[in-house]
């Protein structure tokens, strides 16, 4: 143990009596040298060999110089044995003899040479890098893996309310556990560096036989023989006019081809079939939303928000806009009762005259939500911040949204074309006006008809609003009649006061039942229900909250099913060039809701309705009412939790009236009426949050999806249903509306961002014409 001449030696009570070094009494702790004569331990290893305590280190004594070896007593076990010996003459001059006079003399000559030195603190050196930065730098342990973001939310208005802790059981209850299973995550893979591994291939034999039958020709033979018809079949089937038609839109190919001494087939389309050929021939198809207008305006969209955007129902290229102030929620609640500094309209654009709006509406409040009538379109409806209703006539610019009609080639020189070049050449050639000079270059603005009551109003911003279909009509006690008019009189509304509101447009007649103090207002206002502004009261209401629990809910979104067994053919078709029906006597009295009292309630149509909340639920239910005191009840309710956030689309599908799309958060869900478990088909959660929705009116399995980050997924369903078939960006700020033309020979779609801007995107081929079987 660092003396190379000292080996530990094990020595026993006979080793010691043999050699008279006894333990205490030959040899002390004090007197612990004991010198043994090398002639002595030969004889002990000739005389008991292996059992001598001598033979471990029995070459050494061999090899010895000298005559005599020094065994030394260890008391306290230095060396791990009771004795050690000592193996060279060296070592054993210095443990019987040590250097003290020496090491004495050299102290006291140290002691007087010895100089007393101040002491001086060190100096640092400056530091020279050898290299040893680097691997210290390879050798630290990086965080290469990305970090993973929750994020957890609550239901605000569980915000503040007691909590009672009781103790269940978790099997006994619905809902009380998730079980997280685990899922392979495309998002990452882990990549293994190096792996060994052994692969011995064995054929694998197996014993199989095969018989084949012999066939033997057969002599077979078929006869035709014609079909035989009757003279009366003959001259019915001469005269039908599906032959007429089929010969009329064949003859002419026909011709041709027998011109061209050509063999085809005169019952097939090609140029129908043409487009399905192409995206069936396996190429890659190039399917994009490519810009075809972009509106803005920096009066009246400057530091706001688009908050809605409708497609005039019947003359293609009019879109209209609502806005708001770019506020938080928190901001909406405060503001929701306070008037604007600013002026809110609705703005009228054209695509034939992006110069500037073409007609605007005047609001009373920000406009969160309006639509068209669709009985009559220059009927309109919105919902204010403040929770009231707002009702406009635009019959008198009907003919000046007309005035715009484009053909296949191009643009026809109408009143609007001339108004265009008259600016151009106004804006470049004509010098500057004096003072007191004008040209009225504004769009009309047109004031409101009526406003709603604030009292009996929402108590929060209208953020849904429908009109009810024309087959259907409610009483105040809740039930559904038939409409026989066939003209949609009521609305309904929803806001995150937790109530639903169903108004009625009242019948002309009964503006004689009147006050004299009302009619007054009708001569001063001179407008059709201007005896109503301020006045006009809702139908009915229904509270939203759950019976048992008294749980409020906040709905942001309602949609109406439409199972019904009503068939009407329409009186009227809209025309995609603008032409509309001939004008209407009185705007009013076709719009009059007949008395329900005389009608029963048809059991065919339905009564329920879906709603999206602020919490991300969705809540099932009808408005058959149960009447508790002045507040009515829905008599169902059905709640699911499906998305994390508010939901900003709950929409019918234009194919299928029992499918409902519903957006919030980040993920989407599709929905069956009647399907009470829960939706049909939920997405993932998405990297980006989703802020918009709308379903293609070609194509029955595509929708559009607008998410925060100003991109917008294309979910094609016939391809993929678990991650978008297509993605494209539109803006670099959030998505905030889609809307798709209703009135178009083409497909446009119009997306509206955070900013203000209105973009009108042309869907491709690709997206519009749907497949054979879809």
């Amino acid at each position: 143990i660092g003396h190379p001449e000292i080996f530990p030696l094990v020595f026993t009570t006979k080793t010691q009596e043999i050699f008279d070094c006894r333990v205490l009494e030959d040899v002390t702790e004090e007197n612990c040298f004991k010198l043994i004569k090398k002639e002595d331990i030969i004889q002990d290893l000739r005389t008991r060999a292996a059992i001598s305590d001598f033979h471990p280190v029995k070459k050494v004594v061999l090899e010895y110089p000298g005559e005599e070896l020094l065994v030394v007593f260890d008391a306290k076990f230095q060396y791990g044995q009771n004795f050690y010996l000592v193996a060279s003459e060296e070592a054993k001059e210095n443990l019987l003899k040590p250097p003290e006079e020496d090491e004495e003399k050299e102290e006291e000559n140290s002691e007087e040479g010895l100089e007393v030195h101040p002491y001086k603190p060190p100096v640092p050196k400056p530091w020279v890098s050898l290299g040893s930065e680097k691997e210290v730098e390879e050798e630290s342990v990086k965080d290469t893996v990305a970090k993973i973001k929750y994020k957890i939310s609550r239901v605000r208005r569980k915000f503040g309310a007691p909590i009672t802790f009781t103790d269940k059981n978790a099997s006994d209850f619905e809902d009380s556990y998730i079980e997280c299973t685990s899922y392979e995550a495309k998002s990452f893979s882990i990549k293994m560096l190096e792996i060994n591994v052994g692969i011995q291939m064995v054929p694998k034999v197996r014993e199989a036989s095969t018989q084949t039958k012999w066939t033997y020709p057969k002599n077979a033979a078929t006869q035709y023989f014609p079909r035989q018809l009757s003279r009366e079949e003959k001259e019915e089937c001469l005269s039908s006019g599906k032959l007429k038609e089929f010969l009329t839109s064949v003859h002419l190919r026909m011709e041709i081809a027998l011109q061209q001494n050509e063999i085809m087939n005169a019952f097939f389309d090609d140029w129908k079939a043409l487009a399905e050929d192409a995206s069936s021939s396996g190429g890659k198809t190039d399917v994009y939303l490519k810009a075809y207008h972009s509106f803005s305006d920096l009066l009246y969209l400057k530091d706001r928000t688009i908050s809605c955007v409708c497609w005039h129902p019947t003359i293609y290229g009019i879109i209209a806009v609502s806005m708001r102030g770019q506020l938080s929620y928190e901001e909406q609640v405060n503001l929701s009762n306070k008037s604007l500094l600013q002026q809110s309209v609705i703005l009228f654009w054209n695509f034939f005259y992006p110069v500037q709006p073409q007609l605007m509406l005047e609001c009373p409040e920000d406009i969160y939500c309006f639509q068209f009538s669709p009985s009559d379109p220059n009927i309109i409806v919105g919902g204010c911040i403040s929770g009231q209703i707002v009702l406009w006539d635009i019959s008198q610019h009907e003919e000046k949204l007309k005035n715009a009609e484009t053909d296949g080639d191009g643009v026809k020189m109408t009143e609007v074309n001339m108004v265009i070049l008259r600016y151009l050449f106004l804006k470049h050639f004509q010098p500057p006006l004096e003072q007191g000079q004008d040209i009225s270059t504004e769009p009309p603005l047109v004031r409101h008809s009526v406003v709603s009551s604030i009292e009996h109003s929402h108590k929060k911003p209208v953020m849904d609003i429908h009109w009810l279909p024309d087959y259907s009509e409610d009483s105040q006690m809740g039930a559904t009649f038939e409409n026989r008019v066939g003209v949609s009189v009521q609305l309904v509304t929803c806001s995150p006061d937790s109530s639903i509101l169903f108004w009625d447009i009242p019948d002309t007649e009964l503006r004689e039942q009147l006050s004299s103090e009302k009619i007054r207002e009708k001569d001063i206002f001179n407008m059709p229900l201007d005896h109503l502004d301020l006045c006009w009261k809702p139908l009915m209401k229904i509270n939203l909250c759950e019976s048992d629990t008294n749980t409020e809910y906040s709905p942001v979104r309602i949609s109406l099913r439409e199972l019904h067994s009503h068939d009407k053919s329409s009186e009227r078709v809209p025309s995609l060039n603008g032409q509309e029906v001939p004008a209407k006597k009185s705007l009013y009295a076709e719009m009059s809701s007949p008395l329900s009292k005389n009608l029963k309630a048809p059991q065919s149509i339905s009564n329920g309705f879906l709603v999206g909340t602020e919490d991300g639920e969705i809540i099932y239910s009808d408005w058959k009412m149960e009447i508790d005191g002045d507040l009515t009840k829905p008599s169902h309710i059905q709640e699911y939790t499906i998305h994390t956030e508010t939901v900003n689309t709950l929409q019918r599908s234009p194919f299928f009236k029992d499918i409902v799309l519903s957006i919030g958060g980040r993920n989407f869900a599709i929905w069956k009426d009647g399907v009470m478990t829960g939706p049909i088909l939920q997405s993932s959660c998405s990297t980006g949050k989703y802020t918009a929705g709308q379903w293609s009116l070609t194509r029955p399995g595509v929708f559009f999806i607008g998410r925060d980050d100003g991109n917008i997924e294309i979910w094609d369903l016939l391809k993929k249903t678990y991650e978008p078939s297509y993605f494209q960006n539109i803006s670099k700020s959030a998505i905030t509306l889609i809307s798709s033309c209703v009135a178009s020979p083409r497909q446009h779609l119009a997306v509206s961002d955070d900013l203000g801007v209105l973009h009108v995107l042309e869907i491709c081929q690709t997206l519009s014409d749907a497949s054979r079987n879809e």
